[in-house]
């Protein structure tokens, strides 16, 4: 028990002592003949006397707090993950699709076609004008002999250039390279063009086209 606890009680049991001869003294007084007056006012005397009681002692400071001890931080607790309260969750629609097609490769229209086989060389039936029978009608020239020549016993060779037709006839008779006579360089033109005959030149398609054709004409006398 504390200090004020125990002043306290003592200061109770000193009242109750002090009411108890009161009463005492009342009743002797009673007993005695006293005036009823005197008794009540020295009891109201005694009994209205204040009890002053000391004042309480000054609050003792509280104790002084246990230090936590220094220990590790508990481990962090990860949150219960949510979960689906509905009752009756929608159905899940699963729809197959086909996987897409393989995709073509379309070769662009610029694009250069591969070269194909070689092409074979192109066979040209492309020739030059050729005496046709030149003997024979290289003979009836020279039977041909200029008649005034052969009197004035001129001989010679002319050198002559004619234009070949599409069907072997001698035309356009020109002189390359004259005898020196003009009687056996007109006469060798005038003769080819009457008695040659030849075959046509022809394209690389095998056409008869015109070309010419030279040759030189010799006139001697036997």
């Amino acid at each position: 028990m504390s200090y004020a606890s125990q002043q306290q009680a003592g200061n109770k049991t000193t009242s109750i002592a002090i009411v108890v001869l009161i009463h005492v003294a009342v009743g002797y007084l009673l007993v005695t003949g006293l005036a009823i007056d005197a008794v009540k006012e020295a009891v109201e005397r005694v009994t209205t006397v204040d009890v002053e009681e000391p004042p309480p002692p000054p609050d003792e400071p509280p104790p002084p707090e246990e230090q936590p001890e220094n220990t590790s931080p508990p481990p962090p607790v990860a949150p219960p993950p949510p979960f689906n309260i509905a009752p009756n969750p929608p159905p899940v629609e699963t729809v197959q699709t086909p996987p897409p097609p393989a995709p073509t490769f379309t070769r662009p229209s610029t694009m250069e076609a591969p070269p194909g086989p070689p092409t074979p060389p192109r066979v040209s039936k492309a020739r030059g004008v050729q005496p046709k029978n030149q003997r024979s009608w290289a003979a009836r020239i020279q039977e041909n002999y200029p008649r005034r020549a052969a009197q004035e016993e001129i001989e010679g060779t002319v050198g002559v250039r004619v234009t070949v037709t599409g069907d072997g006839r001698a035309t356009a008779c020109q002189v390359t390279s004259s005898s020196g006579s003009g009687i056996l360089d007109e006469a060798a033109c005038k003769d080819l063009e009457r008695y040659g005959r030849f075959d046509p030149a022809l394209d690389v398609d095998g056409n008869p086209i015109s070309a010419s054709w030279s040759t030189r004409i010799t006139y001697k006398l036997n």
